[in-house]
């Protein structure tokens, strides 16, 4: 699932409608299936977990904003992690916007605490052939292939 949280500008009800229903379809996913969110949640995190080392793994930067809060009380509510925030990396690599004037990272993948272990890293792909100021990013991942029953139909 990609989201793309309300930008400034917007009244607050908006915004407090995207979390609503973010809410409403993840509670609909059962707990069984795996769920990967990724997107521009327009919030910041920052460096430290403070507070949140359930959730955020501590490589990140910047300062923590209210909607980076959000996005952390949201993956704590749901159990999941803010994957992006585990691996460490030069901060030019953690990048996922970029203006003239402004360079900030603002888009986060999460994945359930329990899966945690099969994403082996998160990173951002820069590219002089993207036009857009959002940067590409991406999560590497171990696919486990369900083992086939021997002897029998099936």
């Amino acid at each position: 699932m990609t989201v793309y949280v309300p930008q400034v500008g917007l009244d607050e009800e908006e915004k407090k409608s995207f979390w609503e229903i973010l809410d409403k379809v993840v509670r609909g996913v059962p707990s069984s299936e795996n769920i990967f969110i990724g997107g521009d949640f327009n919030g910041h995190i920052r460096s430290s977990s403070l507070g949140y080392d359930d959730v955020h793994g501590g490589f990140e930067f910047g300062v923590r904003n209210d909607k980076g809060m959000a996005l952390l009380d949201f993956a704590r509510a749901f159990g999941l992690v803010v994957m992006n925030s585990n691996f460490l990396k030069k901060e030019e690599d953690l990048v996922t916007f970029r203006s003239r004037i402004v360079k900030t990272q603002i888009g986060f993948l999460l994945r359930r605490k329990r899966d945690r272990t099969l994403c082996k890293d998160c990173k951002v792909i820069s590219s002089k052939n993207f036009v857009t100021q959002h940067r590409i990013l991406v999560m590497d991942l171990v696919i486990k292939k369900d083992k086939l029953r021997q002897g029998g139909k099936g």
